[in-house]
């Protein structure tokens, strides 16, 4: 009999650590994944992924389609001109992105928050969706004076299934139905594997997306097959399992003691021996039944939220709306 043994696999829900997790320490090349990076200036790290086989999905565990990661180190220093620079990658990055997957210039947009606005590190989709420009109400009762450069945008922010009692993918389908979009934006908080990505990075996927991906819920998904539209999720991951970052810690530990001795097998025992997977489930078996395996986030992430917010809603502006200038979106971005 085979074990499941994905409820002890290192959580995370972007597409590049699978990736990396999946390649091991020497970062070789997998079959049916195709992967390009490029960096910007330094701060600005884009890696453009493509998993095209079934045999790659199955290998990172992630859906076949479409990634874009922007990762910015620097982001949380609430560094104005740099969150503009993202800003305006973003928009870049997004835009090529809708032209990739076929979406045209004339697509109407429905824009989804997903998310519960009162807890802070899933507020992200309800803030961005307060930011976003919508412009379908204007094309509805007054398309005479819509000026050229905008496309119909609307947005909304459907809350959670503990607040609502209704499946979010539910009450979207509705939405769905009735408004007849062309194409579906969904924004959600995600889960990390390393610490120093929260916060500081931004998916883009043509895959869709779980509602309460980022906390471990699984449920009815925002997909294409589902709702019947293209689906791309924007996500930001902001929350850490305290399971990783104990197993994080680990192996940081075991490198710097490595660069000191070559005798490690006397200071950690049998856990200098374990694979990865092994010491995770060690790690969660010890903390779950005290109910110690905690969501983690920063301390500041009621300014982190809000800048990234910002950032997401200004670039999907620009990237919506030729009237927005891509290259300039400062002035939408506080």
């Amino acid at each position: 009999m085979e074990l499941d043994l994905s409820a002890y696999s290192v959580r995370t829900d972007l597409a590049l650590e699978a990736k990396e997790m999946a390649s091991g320490p020497q970062g070789g090349d997998i079959p049916g994944v195709h992967t390009e990076t490029s960096q910007d200036d330094g701060d600005m790290i884009v890696t453009k992924m493509d998993v095209v086989s079934e045999e790659g999905a199955k290998a990172i565990g992630k859906l076949p389609g479409h990634y874009v990661t922007i990762e910015v180190p620097r982001l949380r220093e609430k560094d104005s001109d740099l969150q503009d620079r993202v800003a305006t990658r973003l928009a870049q990055e997004f835009a090529a992105f809708l032209q990739k997957i076929g979406i045209g210039k004339e697509a109407k947009v429905l824009i989804i928050g997903l998310g519960n606005w009162n807890v802070t590190p899933d507020a992200l989709g309800p803030l961005v969706v307060e930011n976003v420009m919508v412009t379908r109400h204007y094309f509805e009762l007054m398309p005479e004076q819509v000026s050229p450069g905008y496309r119909q945008v609307s947005a909304v922010a459907p809350g959670v299934l503990g607040t609502t009692g209704i499946e979010t993918s539910e009450i979207v389908q509705g939405i769905v139905e009735k408004s007849k979009p062309d194409l579906v934006i969904a924004i959600d908080a995600l889960a990390s594997r390393a610490l120093e990505r929260v916060n500081t990075t931004i998916q883009i996927a043509d895959t869709g997306i779980h509602p309460g991906s980022g906390v471990g819920n699984k449920r009815k998904g925002l997909t294409k097959e589902f709702l019947g539209v293209p689906v791309i999720a924007i996500g930001v991951p902001t929350v850490v399992y305290a399971s990783t970052i104990v197993n994080s810690t680990m192996d940081m530990m075991f490198r710097h003691f490595k660069q000191q001795t070559s005798n490690t097998g006397q200071i950690f025992g049998m856990l200098d021996s374990m694979e990865e997977n092994e010491r995770l489930q060690l790690v969660r078996e010890v903390l779950d039944p005290v109910g110690h395996n905690l969501l983690v986030t920063p301390k500041d992430i009621d300014q982190f939220i809000e800048d990234m917010a910002n950032i997401i809603a200004s670039g999907l502006n620009a990237a919506l709306h030729d009237a927005i200038d891509e290259n300039n979106v400062a002035a939408y971005t506080h």
